[in-house]
């Protein structure tokens, strides 16, 4: 028959978290259950307290004693799916877990290849080399620069107590000499001629006008 019509194809199997979904709808349909008999039992328990002893009485209370051990036998089952339910959740997280870690030590596995494919291709010692040569590049540089800043004709070391002892002498040499220069060139009051060009205008005195005077007369 399977080589006529062809095999049938498997069918896969529910994972966990189908399982778990199929273990809630399972509570889910036993709670409404359970809520069904609660509104029965308080029927019967208000029909109870209406009604006196007798055989009537008597039958309700049995009716109502079936619902309760039906009421505690869904109560356990819904205990035992939700135990089960826990586990599988256990077991679930505990397969996420592990999952994760399988692709966290993947990863760290190509990581490391990859590390060990870059650092292979470097050699320490031409690393080291190549500081060496660094630092002597480094050094002759500095070398050129102190050569290319360096002064000429002056001292390299100058004694600050041979400066100021020539500063002082200097200020008494420009005293001796300003001494020697004549009063009436040091005189601070004397002050020159506005004119340049022109010569200066002399005021007549009373004896030149005097002469001038008699001469009319005569």
């Amino acid at each position: 028959m399977n080589r006529l019509f062809g095999a049938s194809a498997a069918k896969p199997k529910p994972s966990l978290t189908d399982a778990i979904a199929s273990t809630d709808l399972r509570m889910d349909s036993i709670e409404v259950k359970v809520r069904k008999l609660d509104v029965e039992l308080t029927k019967y328990r208000d029909q109870m307290r209406r009604m006196k002893d007798g055989p009537g009485k008597a039958a309700v209370q049995q009716r109502a004693l079936r619902v309760l051990k039906q009421k505690k036998l869904y109560e356990s089952q819904i205990g035992q799916l939700q135990q089960q339910t826990f586990n599988m959740e256990q077991a679930s997280l505990t397969t996420d877990n592990l999952r994760n870690t399988m692709a966290t030590v993947d990863a760290m596995k190509t990581a490391n290849k990859e590390l060990k494919k870059q650092y292979g291709k470097m050699d320490i010692d031409k690393i080291e080399q190549m500081q060496y040569e660094m630092e002597d590049l480094i050094e002759q540089a500095n070398e050129v620069q102190e050569s290319m800043s360096r002064s000429y004709g002056v001292p390299d070391e100058v004694d600050e107590a041979d400066l100021e002892a020539e500063l002082d002498a200097l200020g008494d040499d420009l005293a001796e000499d300003e001494e020697g220069i004549p009063s009436y060139l040091r005189e601070e009051g004397t002050e020159l001629p506005d004119f340049v060009d022109e010569a200066p205008v002399l005021e007549k005195t009373e004896e030149q006008a005097e002469p001038r005077a008699t001469e009319g007369v005569i």
